[in-house]
């Protein structure tokens, strides 16, 4: 990387350009911070795009950060979600930051891209763009922008050679590629050559020439297998979109007989062994009584096994439901803590919180205490959270409503306790309350939290408090206490359905995320399920009850992807088919909507592990599940992408033979190109069977005059073969390639 002269100053800037058909407020300098006066504010009059500010710098400079300021106090009109570019001219731009603004009235910082090829590069403009206000539909405001960076001629200078040499680089490369595609080969080698410009990678190259130039179809194959076993796939696979693979487990005994499983549950606990590979299974609620049996499965072998049928026969804890457990897989410990209780049931004697801790290795129960409330933890509490800080031995516990006794004068109908957030530290069993029930941290029943050992933050999101649900999402760091609101869940009503968005509205809306397809974050709800993976950033969640306006309760099951790193939602499953054609066509195909149910994930192997749950069918009130999947989130594998490839270079080499010589075409049909079809896959089969019609379609007059008149300056198949090399290249990562943009595109229409 190229040094840089370190001296981060306060860059100086005018407002260059604003959107031109809206605003409202236009300060003659948004540099000057004052938070008290409405007035200092860029504001634009609606909330419609294209918005936008454009600051012009009195000099090129490295732009590291930008400060936003804020009003004294929350504004509807704050920038809950923009983008900021930047460039040497006010046109051509690229992306330097995708964030948003927390809520209040604190000015916040961030980064800004300022490298490329690991060189540092500078910016004469800066454009900031809003995407979304705080308050839905409410235009936007900027009340404060400071920008820090490096001035200095003398560090900024060999920047500013360096870019406006990259810059010719890629110039000379759409040149280079234009050239190409149009077959002026005699430009094409003279600008490579005296130039020493490379257009891609020589692999590409190599690829280009067997394919485009020589129509050798089987060396491009090889081409494309060396490339595949060198792992060349791989970031084109990362970027896929997962697609949910359920598998229903049936468990077979020693005998190959079918095993006896854990019955009907809901509320109940499983955690994994993920170096055992085993599961346990832990109590629940069978619709008549809370159950204390414990199971382990054993997931190589596909078999349950019952370790206790009464845990308190053998010194555990005694029957219960909404519960929580954790396992510390490093130790071999799993810890157990809360239950419900009926209120005829909440006798002073019940209501102790006692804290049992399981040892794997002896198969042996350990009453920690009789009640962690005399210890300083929390009461007595259900539906709360526990997770487990392997590495430092801490337990975290958030939420939960606290239990409480008929007879110490609480009121029926009063507002439920809330639990707060305790941590415990096994090595001293010392309690320790970090937060309590605050509008900072709101407590909640059904809601969900993770533990992201790497990141040291608890992730919380959703569940219920009193009669609201709830869809906030925030995190707080262990070491700091600090809290980070993701998401502040202030939208009260779900996104409009497409059928009631205009279509501007429904074009707005995916402009924002594609990904989202209608929806940017789950719906409100309690009793999903969430696993972590620490390798890949990402939040699994399987969601439970959800808010609906016409029923009290909506079991419907969707699964959620959220990625850490780039602050997003994906919705990536549904299904809401829980009548009588689920029953009858589905109950082996993917899993009935359910709540209460138990997800846990195997971050080893990248498999969720599913069992039971109350599908909460209003004519069997008491009815529980006993079903047991896996689910995989699985992406095109390295193998698929190159079987995909032959496709494509298999199928074109055909429709080049069929018009050549169709006896031949048809042989290769059957045969070379059968080969490597995907008859799973409905469109691909489809194709495949369509391909025949080829041999038999006759040219028209006017697909004659264009073949003729094309062939003036492209020989035969060259345009077709370029085609097909374009398509190959998407699967290579994007510092090999040639570049994405087309020289003809640059020219502007007048």
């Amino acid at each position: 990387m190229a040094s840089v002269h370190r001296k981060l100053t306060e860059l100086k800037y005018t407002i260059h350009k604003w959107s031109s058909y809206s605003y409202n407020y236009v300060p003659e300098n948004i540099s000057m911070n004052k938070p008290s006066d409405q007035s200092s504010r860029w504001s634009s009059e609606t909330s419609q795009p294209p918005q936008f500010l454009i600051l012009k710098l009195e000099h090129a400079a490295i732009v590291e950060t930008i400060t936003f300021g804020k009003y004294e106090k929350t504004h509807v009109c704050n920038l809950k979600k923009f983008k900021v570019y930047g460039g040497l001219g006010d046109e051509h731009m690229i992306e330097l930051l995708e964030s948003g603004l927390k809520n209040d009235h604190i000015e916040e910082t961030f980064s800004l891209k300022n490298e490329m090829d690991g060189h540092h590069f500078p910016c004469r403009y800066i454009k900031i763009v809003p995407i979304q206000a705080w308050g839905p539909n409410f235009n936007f405001s900027i009340w404060f922008v400071q920008l820090r960076g490096i001035n200095d001629w003398d560090a900024v200078k060999p920047c500013m050679n360096w870019f406006n040499t990259y810059r010719e680089k890629e110039a000379i490369r759409l040149c280079l590629k234009h050239f190409r595609q149009r077959q002026y080969t005699e430009a094409y080698d003279a600008l490579e050559k005296n130039t020493k410009v490379s257009l891609e990678h020589p692999i590409l190259t190599e690829l280009h020439n067997l394919l485009v130039k020589k129509g050798d179809f089987s060396g491009c194959e090889e081409v494309v297998k060396r490339a595949c076993n060198e792992g060349l796939f791989d970031q084109y696979i990362s970027q896929q979109d997962y697609k949910p693979k359920w598998t229903p487990i049936e468990p077979v005994s020693s005998d190959g007989g079918i095993e006896n499983r854990p019955g009907m549950r809901g509320g109940h606990q499983m955690a994994i062994d993920v170096y055992a590979e085993t599961i346990y299974l832990y109590g629940g609620w069978d619709g008549h009584q809370d159950l204390a049996d414990l199971w382990t499965y054993y997931i190589p072998s596909h078999q349950w096994a019952c370790v206790m049928k009464n845990t308190e026969d053998e010194g555990g804890p005694c029957a219960r439901s909404c519960h929580k457990m954790c396992m510390d897989y490093e130790r071999k410990q799993i810890f157990t803590l809360g239950r419900y209780l009926d209120s005829s049931m909440r006798n002073p004697d019940n209501l102790k919180s006692d804290f049992y801790m399981f040892d794997l290795g002896s198969g042996k129960w350990t009453l920690i205490t009789e009640d962690t409330a005399a210890m300083g933890g929390p009461k007595l509490i259900f539906d709360h959270q526990m997770v487990m800080d392997i590495e430092r031995q801490n337990i975290y516990v958030f939420g939960g409503r606290v239990l409480v006794g008929n007879c110490d004068g609480t009121e029926r109908g009063s507002e439920p306790t809330f639990s707060g957030l305790y941590a415990y530290h096994v090595p001293t069993n010392t309690w320790q309350i970090l937060m309590d029930d605050c509008a900072e941290l709101r407590s909640r029943i059904g809601h969900s939290m993770l533990f992201h050992p790497g990141k040291r933050v608890l992730y919380i999101f959703a569940g219920q408090r009193s009669k609201q649900y709830l869809n906030d999402f925030f995190m707080y760091n262990v070491d700091t206490n600090q809290i980070e609101i993701i998401l502040d869940g202030a939208r009260k009503d779900p996104p409009q359905s497409s059928r009631t968005q205009s279509v501007d509205q429904q074009i707005l809306h995916f402009l924002k995320d594609p990904t989202q397809r209608g929806s940017e974050i789950p719906a409100a709800g309690f009793t999903q399920r969430a696993t972590l993976d620490p390798d890949t950033d990402e939040i699994h969640v399987l969601s439970g009850l959800s808010k609906d306006k016409d029923k009290r309760d909506n079991v419907k099951n969707s699964f959620w992807v959220y990625d850490i790193n780039k602050n997003r939602w994906s919705c990536i499953y549904k299904n809401e088919n829980s009548g009588t054609q689920y029953w009858t066509k589905m109950q082996n195909v993917e899993p009935v909507p359910r709540f209460a149910h138990q997800l846990v994930y195997d971050h080893i192997r990248k498999v969720h592990y599913l069992f039971g749950g109350n599908p909460g069918r209003e004519s069997l009130p008491k009815m529980r599940l006993d079903d047991f999947w896996s689910l995989q989130l699985c992406r095109p594998s390295a193998s698929h992408l190159l079987r995909r490839c032959k496709y494509l270079i298999r199928k074109y080499k055909y429709q080049e033979l069929s018009t050549e010589d169709p006896q031949a075409a048809m042989v290769y049909l059957q045969k070379d190109l059968a080969d490597t079809v995907d008859h799973d896959d409905p469109d691909e089969s489809k194709e495949f069977r369509l391909l025949a019609s080829t041999l038999f379609r006759c040219d028209t007059e006017e697909e004659e005059v264009f073949q003729s008149e094309f062939s003036s300056y492209m020989s035969e198949h060259y345009h077709s073969r370029t085609e097909l090399f374009d398509e190959l290249v998407n699967f290579f990562p994007d510092d090999m390639t040639q570049p994405k943009g087309n020289l003809i595109d640059l020219l502007p229409l007048c």
